[in-house]
């Protein structure tokens, strides 16, 4: 029988489940995986991202919105906005490599 410590199972959580980081001049925002979310959290991304695809949607505020719901405080989030400043194809960008490897629900057999 294999034997695996916390640390072990921290460690792959980390490399499969890790953050997307960006660097801004003066820090690094961490925005998080969605299975490191709270429960509500993660069910808050999803319905964003359900609207994110409606006709007329304000793609910049729900984006915006999207990014203060992972980035991990809400500093780390209005530093990145700030810099963004209302920039859409930055925040796409930004969303395009977020998404890469995360599925919002795909494992949600989460019990919280």
């Amino acid at each position: 029988m294999a034997s695996f410590s916390l640390d072990d199972i921290r460690a792959a959580a980390e490399a499969r489940y890790g953050s997307t980081d960006i660097e801004l001049a003066d820090r690094t925002v961490r925005l998080l995986n969605p299975l490191r979310l709270s429960k509500a959290k993660r069910d808050d991304l999803s319905a964003l991202q359900d609207h994110l695809g409606a006709d007329g949607a304000d793609q910049e505020a729900l984006m915006s919105e999207a990014i203060r719901l992972v980035a991990e405080s809400d500093s780390a989030a209005d530093a990145l906005l700030d810099v963004v400043n209302g920039d859409l194809a930055l925040l796409a960008e930004i969303f395009d490599r977020y998404g890469k490897g995360t599925q919002v629900g795909e494992a949600s057999a989460s019990r919280d």
